[in-house]
């Protein structure tokens, strides 16, 4: 079977992402302690954290040990703000690029929005309630190469 010449569907985004927890509460409280969000929903076995266009789910029952290397970036409006929740917390990084282990192993990468390629489309940061910062040189130069830097 020859799979080159056959149309492929096109990957454009991730819906959402699946953590799994032993607690929803305490998953909740420990990700309200770090982050502003709405919650979408909440009944056992999970609970949904709204992205706009893209949710978190938590689900009960861990069942893998501590992520060392998978891990997904979790663009934030501001940074500072986080590394400000984490020192409250007593939380550090594993490593430069500020990534995080949740208490049940789930690794996270915080990812400044103004400084990576990725790029919520207008209404959708409206209906977030969020001003957008400015994207830096460094990733309008990257959206360029891409034909996909905003005229």
């Amino acid at each position: 079977m020859t799979v080159a010449t056959e149309k492929k569907a096109r990957a454009l985004g991730v819906n959402h992402v699946v953590l799994e927890v032993d607690d929803l509460d305490k998953a909740l409280e420990f990700y309200r302690a770090l982050f502003e969000f709405t919650l979408l929903g909440k009944s056992d076995p999970k609970a949904f954290i709204d992205l706009g266009d893209q949710f978190i789910q938590l689900t009960l029952g861990r069942s893998q040990v501590a992520d060392t290397k998978r891990h997904f970036g979790l663009v934030v409006d501001d940074r500072d703000a986080v590394r400000r929740s984490m020192a409250k917390l007593g939380i550090e990084s594993i490593n430069d690029r500020l990534n995080i282990l949740d208490p049940w192993g789930n690794r996270i990468e915080i990812v400044p929005y103004d400084d990576c390629q990725f790029t919520k489309a207008a209404n959708i940061l409206k209906g977030m309630g969020v001003d957008a910062p400015a994207k830096t040189a460094n990733a309008v130069e990257e959206l360029k190469k891409k034909g996909m830097a905003a005229e």
